[in-house]
């Protein structure tokens, strides 16, 4: 299993960036996708999850309306767009897929959200 995030990068505060997480290793098609955050010295927090089919999402009250996740299962892609972007956003992105009972995850991509 593997979970490549990239797309982040440093954006000015109202700004907009896609993040994307590509998945091999597995039948992406089948599976929740999700994608967490992490600042330092917090835990990692759901940001947005999106079913097999991409149906059904669901999103954290602190970037309802600003976020949107949708996914590719053609490319095995999942993605995050992220806008108006705020410096509380600047932080560390992961996407994660649980399979059989363990929680893989990827390495993370870094949001920098400065003037």
């Amino acid at each position: 299993v593997q979970l490549v995030e990239s797309g982040g990068g440093l954006v000015q505060p109202g700004g907009s960036l896609r993040l994307s997480c590509a998945a091999s290793g597995f039948t992406f098609s089948r599976y929740i996708m999700s994608w967490y955050r992490q600042a330092p010295g917090k835990e990692r927090e759901l940001v947005a999850a999106i079913t097999s089919a991409g149906g059904i999402t669901n999103y954290a009250d602190s970037v309802k309306g600003r976020c949107t996740i949708s996914r590719d299962n053609a490319k095995n892609t999942v993605y995050l767009q992220m806008n108006r972007l705020k410096p509380g956003d600047a932080v560390v992105y992961y996407c994660k897929v649980p399979l059989n009972g363990v929680d893989y995850w990827g390495k993370g991509t870094l949001v920098t959200v400065s003037s």
